[in-house]
């Protein structure tokens, strides 16, 4: 047996191998414990201050302020301004919808918006605010903050918006800004902010980047839920730059409010020497403050469905027969050919036959008789340019229009510019699979047939006419142009188009005569300032066919033909005539003759023009949008 002393022992070295294990086992996992807490908090220490900064911290984007739009002397045409709107924080409320029946008795508010809110509601956070109403009024904000304790969880925020200042006469210009549309979205995370706005037309447009400006940032400290408790740091962005157009705010204005007594036309104004443009208007317009506060239904629907065209630009995309303002083009080419002199006469019966067909002169009563190449631009008469057009051919006009601007867009800086046309034999046949044919090339001659330009390449026609044949070329922002300096006239600046300027030196005098000749056909629209006359030429395309039964019969007054079958009204001109400064392009859709419609506004904008050029202050020296420049307040040299 064995004793109890012994078992006793026994049990007391088990006892110890135990104790041995178990203290063992607890060094060994608090060695790897301890190890774990060292890699964690000193070695990954870095890492996972990080991470908890990270859910700690909140950073928000700040959305910079949008740079101004100014015109050439610095008057504003479009800003930010702020904008109060309503929010709401729908864990303050208790109801949201008992929250929102009461603020409508204030406020209306639509069952549109309130649908969105609900959305914005079960999406959000409870504790982070939505947005009820933008743009509110003075009066709207006012009784909203009188009645503030009967709104709980309700607020006035204040952010900014683009205001446009002249709306609608500045619209087509200047274009407007909308919220980014799924396809603008680029993974920028700016774009994404629920008030950040991008240029959707026009100059906003076109140099959207340069006026966006760059964003700045907030740290927001948010506890576990992610609510805000402070801010830890606020960068503020850099301003967008701002935008100085060469138009002249003024004169866009007396254009705008010069053609708004025509159902719907254009103009367009511009320095024949540094192809500034001060003028660039169509009517009717739209008001692009609507777009930027979310244009309604209704009002866009109306808008697409205006027979008039207030969306489109008329200036750079609407197309027209350029009518008898082609003329010197067809005069040029002959001349340049090397097929007539000036001296050049053709006699006038009012028509020319070829065929069968007869194609009349605008004055088929007798016609104008025997007629040089000037007093057949003076008199504008169609008999002396079609028998032009038959000695040269349609391609040797398509080519001397080409040199002139006509038939490609101008490559001014606003989206949506059409190159019109110029057609030739080759075009025909590929467009339409028929040869050209003799009479097509007499239609041509006076601006009619497939022939369609813009207005702007009028303007852009005339300058290069007046200012001694340098290819000069529109544009929209002052200091620079494709990235070179063009200053007032420096025209030289351009390349020639390669037309003597004896063949220039005619058509000039032949403009000169048009206007100031008491046989030209807008004498009455003449200016009589000193100093200040005009040259041009007058211009009315047909948009339908006249038939032989109708001529005899007699033509009806304009005023009994429905609107949409009366000719287009045209004028090209220019002033000074002994110092050629600016070239006008005018058209007033279905207006009836050149002469008595289009010329008298060409007439007030030229010298409306001068007259400011005369009186109106220094233009302020100042970088367009992505250019180094001075302050915009500055001013320099004219």
């Amino acid at each position: 047996m064995i004793s109890a002393a012994k078992r006793e022992n026994n049990r007391t070295r088990l006892f110890t191998r135990r104790a041995i294990l178990l203290t063992g086992g607890q060094i060994t996992l608090f060695s790897v414990l301890l190890g774990r807490m060292y890699y964690l908090q000193v070695l990954e220490s870095d890492r996972y201050k990080v991470l908890a900064d990270d859910n700690r911290i909140n950073l928000r984007l700040l959305p910079p302020p949008r740079g101004r739009i100014l015109d050439r002397y610095g008057e504003l045409i479009a800003e930010n301004q702020l904008n109060y709107r309503i929010v709401v924080i729908p864990e303050q409320t208790g109801s949201v919808a008992a929250t929102l029946d009461v603020l409508n008795e204030i406020v209306p508010i639509d069952d549109v918006a309130r649908r969105r809110i609900f959305r914005e509601v079960a999406r959000k956070r409870k504790f982070l605010p939505v947005t009820v109403k933008e743009n509110l009024s003075w009066d709207e904000v006012s009784r909203v903050a009188v009645n503030a304790p009967d709104l709980p969880g309700v607020m006035i925020d204040v952010g900014s918006s683009r205001h446009y200042l002249s709306g609608e006469q500045i619209a087509h210009v200047v274009g407007y800004v909308a919220p980014p549309a799924e396809a603008d979205l680029t993974g920028d995370p700016l774009l994404e902010l629920p008030d950040f706005r991008i240029g959707r037309n026009g100059v906003e447009r076109v140099y959207d980047l340069a006026l966006r400006g760059k964003a700045g940032s907030s740290q927001i400290e948010v506890n576990a839920l992610g609510r805000p408790i402070r801010e830890l740091e606020r960068r503020e962005g850099e301003p967008g730059n701002d935008l100085l157009l060469t138009l002249d705010l003024h004169l866009q204005n007396f254009a705008s409010e010069r053609l708004s007594k025509h159902e719907s036309a254009a103009a367009v104004l511009m320095d024949v020497h540094n192809g500034e443009v001060l003028v660039l208007t169509s009517v009717p317009s739209f008001d692009p403050n609507e777009f930027n506060k979310g244009i309604s239904g209704p009002l866009w629907r109306s808008l697409l469905a205006n027979t008039r065209t207030p969306l489109i630009n008329k200036a750079v995309a609407g197309q027209y027969a350029p009518g008898s303002t082609f003329k010197m083009i067809v005069a040029m080419a002959a001349l340049e050919a090397g097929l007539v002199t000036p001296e050049f006469r053709v006699g006038c019966i009012g028509h020319v036959a070829l065929g069968d067909y007869k194609f009349h002169c605008w004055k088929s009563k007798g016609g104008h008789g025997g007629l040089d190449m000037v007093e057949g631009l003076k008199q504008s008469c169609d008999v002396y340019f079609y028998e032009l057009s038959r000695r040269l051919g349609v391609d040797r006009i398509a080519e001397m229009a080409k040199r002139f601007g006509l038939g490609a867009a101008t490559s001014i800086d606003l989206p949506g510019e059409k190159a019109g046309l110029i057609p030739t034999r080759a075009w025909k046949l590929g467009a339409t699979g028929i040869p050209w044919q003799q009479g097509e090339n007499l239609v041509a001659a006076i601006g009619q047939g497939f022939v369609l330009t813009t207005p702007l390449q009028l303007a852009v026609m005339t300058s290069r006419l007046v200012n001694g044949g340098y290819a000069v070329t529109p544009h929209l922002t002052r200091d620079a142009v494709d990235g070179r300096r063009v200053g007032p006239r420096q025209a030289r600046q351009f390349p020639p188009v390669g037309v003597s300027q004896q063949t220039l030196a005619i058509m000039s005098r032949a403009m000169r005569g048009v206007v100031n000749d008491p046989r030209g056909t807008a004498f009455r629209a003449r200016i009589t300032d000193v100093g200040m006359a005009m040259g041009g030429k007058t211009g009315t395309s047909q948009v339908r066919r006249i038939t032989e039964e109708e001529r005899r019969n007699g033509l009806r007054k304009p005023d009994q033909v429905p609107w949409k079958e009366r000719d287009h009204a045209l004028f090209v001109g220019y002033a000074p005539v002994d110092n050629p400064r600016y070239a006008v392009a005018v058209i007033v859709e279905h207006g009836g003759g050149g002469s008595a419609v289009a010329a008298p506004i060409a007439r007030d904008i030229l010298l409306e023009a001068q007259k400011r050029l005369r009186d109106a202050p220094p233009t302020p020296v100042m970088r367009y949008a992505g250019q180094p420049g001075s302050d915009p307040r500055s001013s320099g040299t004219p």
